[in-house]
């Protein structure tokens, strides 16, 4: 499912999107802010996450300029009492080949008190750019194929994230607007080539037991689905276009942890990550992905940095009053 995009995009003028059109990160269980825009601040305080990853590694185009895919991914939020939620964006980049996606998300998260969590309900406004290089087309003028063209579109999306001591639970949908990109080909200028952003959708979750006084044991799960055409549309909703990753990974005194992953079709994961400086609030992890399955025409490794920062816990802007006795007569 991961991303076949030069083809993915040339042919969904005419067809259904059948692959997944947006990054994928080995580190999900950390970084809710890029899946949903309901976790912005749900945790009480904001982080900072920055992801580097580049995808099979070591490949290389027979022609051309080609070569393994690379994307980074900036994130923040932080809860804000006087909204009643949180603020939250998301900025990626994105290259492959001949193909370039820069990306950006603004959210905001209404929390709820539920049980022992917090529910957060969230919507987000998107702006993507997208620019297209040089391509070969096997006919000369193709008018579907596009030349040095870009083009930019406002999006949507919305969410809904549960997050407790020991739970979280996330649903999101994006691309609500289902944007149409337009580019120029090598007929003049005109705009014949063109691609259709399908509607993604998110399902995450994960559960901490406390295997020791040290040892916490997390089991994650990542389900992502296209839901290609229009609404209305047969098959619309099949759930026929999806995959998953499932995980679990254990964390040593809230400083050290290490897991181990696996993305159906494609890879198995192992990843591992130190916190540090006061209240453990900086981290540092590593994901390596090894390509198991369905290994033509891809690199056998891939390779996922991540930093972050996690922001103190807000204080009250004004200290309550001190009550005393001593002036009540």
């Amino acid at each position: 499912m991961k991303r076949i995009l030069s083809i993915v995009f040339f042919s969904s003028c005419a067809l259904p999107a059948l692959a997944q059109q947006q990054p994928q990160f080995s580190h999900y269980g950390f970084n809710g802010m890029f899946l949903n825009p309901a976790y912005a601040g749900i945790k009480g305080q904001g982080d900072v996450t920055l992801l580097g990853r580049q995808q099979y590694i070591g490949y290389t185009g027979s022609f051309d300029e080609g070569g393994s895919p690379r994307t980074a991914v900036l994130t923040a939020n932080l809860p804000v009492a006087a909204l009643g939620g949180g603020l939250g964006i998301s900025v990626y980049r994105d290259k492959l080949a001949q193909l370039a996606i820069t990306h950006t998300e603004l959210s905001y998260s209404k929390h709820i008190k539920v049980g022992e969590g917090r529910l957060g309900i969230g919507v987000q406004g998107s702006f993507s750019n997208v620019y297209h290089g040089k391509y070969r087309p096997l006919d000369d003028n193709d008018p579907r194929v596009p030349f040095e063209g870009s083009d930019y579109k406002f999006d949507a999306g919305a969410g809904a994230w549960y997050e407790s001591d020991k739970l979280y639970a996330g649903l999101s949908v994006n691309n609500l607007l289902r944007s149409t990109y337009k580019f120029a080909t090598e007929l003049a200028s005109e705009r014949t080539a063109q691609f259709t952003a399908e509607n993604h959708a998110y399902l995450t979750a994960g559960y901490n037991i406390e295997a020791s006084s040290s040892v916490v044991v997390t089991p994650t799960v990542l389900v992502k689905t296209v839901f290609p055409g229009k609404l209305g549309d047969n098959n619309k909703f099949s759930f026929k276009n999806n995959s998953y990753e499932a995980g679990v990974r254990a964390t040593f005194d809230d400083r050290f942890w290490g897991g181990l992953g696996y993305r159906s079709g494609e890879s198995l994961t192992a990843l591992g990550g130190i916190s540090f400086a006061k209240d453990n609030a900086m981290r540092v992890g590593l994901a390596y992905d090894f390509i198991a399955f369905n290994q033509g025409a891809r690199a056998t490794s891939s390779l996922e940095i991540m930093l972050s920062y996690r922001l103190p816990k807000p204080g009250l802007a004004v200290r309550p009053a001190i009550r005393t006795p001593r002036y009540s007569f």
